[in-house]
C-alpha cells in the first residue's frame, strides 16, 4: 500500500557530459564486472517450490520501501517506483508500505519526512518496528531514521546507495559555479520536476535540488557519515558492522550500465558511468554502495534495474530484481525480523 504522509560558460564537450549526467540523475536520481569475494554466495533461489508459498516473504515486521532522488511512490495511481516489487513481496505474505519524501532535498530533510511516515505506520498498524529498504538516496534516508529512532527499526537495507558519495554529484558540483547561471537553471529545472512528480503522485513537498546534490557529493557524504555512521565499512570497499544498536544492516547493488537495448534509460546511464573510476551502476560506484552485510555488489543491473525499472525491462537471463527483494524478505523472516 502507498503510505500518504499527512504532513505534508562550459565548453561543448563538458556541456554534453553535464547534460547526459543530468538526464540520468533525473530518472532516479572503463568498469570491470568481475565478481568479487563478497558475491560468492548467491541469494536464495526463488525457483524452489517453497519460494512461492504464502509465507515465504512474511516478515515479523512490516517492510517499508523508500525511493531515491527524483523518486515517487506511484505516478497517476498506476506507475510504481518499485515496479512490481511491492506486489511480489505481498504475494508471499509481507506487509509492505511505500513512502514518499521530497524528490530533491538534503538527506536530513528527506530523512525527517520519512521518519514522520514511519512513526505513522507504527502507530496505525500496531507494529513495534519496521524493516527499512531504501534505494539510491533512500538508502541514506533510512540510515537517518535508524539513528533518530532506533527503537522503531528492525533492519536497514540499502540498494544502490552512495554511502561514500557519488562521483557524478562531484562532477556536477565541480562544473556549476555556486550561485551562478548554470546552478540556477539546474535548480529551477530539478525543483520544478520534483514538484510535478509530487503532484502526479498526490503529494506536495518542498524541493531543494542543490541541497540534494551537496548531500550526495563526497564532501557532503563525509559530513553526514561523521554523525550517522552505523553500518559503514571501516575500510574502503569492505563491510560494516552487521548489527548496531539491535538493528541489522544490509546492502546490495549492481555494476552494469547497459543491460537491455530495449530499455531507453540504459543509454544515459551508460554515459554517466564514464564519470566513475570503478565499477558502477551508472550513478553509484560499487564500493560506495557497501553498508553492513553486503549481500552482493555486482549484480548485472544498472541503477534503475535495481528497482525493476523501466517497467520491468532488465537484463535477460539474469537474476530478477523481484527475486532479490523476495529473497531478502525471506532472509529477514528467517532472522526473526
Amino acid at each position: 500500500m502507498q503510505w500518504k504522509n499527512p504532513l505534508g560558460g562550459i565548453r561543448f564537450g563538458r556541456a554534453a557530459a553535464l547534460g547526459a549526467a543530468l538526464s540520468a540523475s533525473v530518472f532516479v536520481g572503463g568498469c570491470s564486472e568481475q565478481p568479487n569475494d563478497l558475491a560468492a554466495s548467491e541469494e536464495i533461489s526463488t525457483s524452489r517450490g517453497d519460494a512461492y508459498t504464502d509465507t515465504y516473504t512474511q516478515t515479523k515486521y512490516p517492510i517499508v520501501l523508500c525511493h531515491g532522488m527524483a523518486g515517487f511512490d506511484k505516478l497517476f495511481g498506476v506507475i510504481d517506483y518499485f515496479h512490481g516489487i511491492q506486489a511480489s513481496l505481498a504475494q508471499g505474505g509481507a506487509h509492505v508500505y511505500v513512502t514518499q519524501v521530497p524528490a530533491f532535498s538534503s538527506t536530513e530533510a528527506r530523512g525527517e519526512a520519512l521518519l514522520q511516515q514511519v512513526e505513522d505506520i507504527v502507530a496505525t498498524t500496531g507494529a513495534k518496528k519496521v524493516n527499512l529498504v531504501g534505494h539510491s538516496h533512500g538508502g541514506l534516508d533510512v540510515r537517518y531514521v535508524a539513528a533518530m529512532r532506533p527503537d522503531l527499526v528492525a533492519s536497514v537495507t540499502s540498494v544502490g546507495s552512495p554511502h561514500q558519495g557519488a562521483d557524478l554529484a562531484d562532477f556536477l558540483r565541480k562544473n556549476m559555479t555556486q550561485g551562478g547561471f548554470t546552478e540556477g537553471v539546474v535548480s529551477l529545472f530539478a525543483n520544478s520536476l520534483g514538484t510535478i512528480l509530487g503532484l502526479l503522485s498526490g503529494q506536495t513537498n518542498p524541493q531543494d535540488s542543490i541541497a540534494a546534490l551537496e548531500s550526495l557529493s563526497s564532501d557532503g557524504s563525509a559530513a553526514y557519515n561523521a554523525t550517522y555512521n552505523a553500518g559503514l565499512p571501516k575500510a574502503w570497499c569492505g563491510e560494516g558492522d552487521y548489527e548496531v544498536n539491535g538493528i541489522r544492516y544490509f546492502s546490495w547493488s549492481g555494476t552494469s550500465r547497459v543491460t537491455n537495448v530495449l530499455d531507453a534509460s540504459d543509454y544515459p546511464l551508460g554515459l554517466t558511468g564514464f564519470v566513475y573510476d570503478d565499477a558502477n551502476d551508472g550513478l553509484v560506484g560499487r564500493c560506495s554502495s557497501h553498508l553492513g552485510d553486503v549481500i552482493r555488489d555486482d549484480y548485472k543491473m544498472n541503477h534503475l534495474d535495481e528497482v525493476n525499472q523501466l517497467f520491468g525491462i532488465t537484463a535477460p537471463f539474469q537474476t530478477s530484481p523481484k527475486s532479490v527483494f523476495r529473497s531478502h524478505a525471506n532472509r529477514l523472516k528467517n532472522l526473526g525480523l
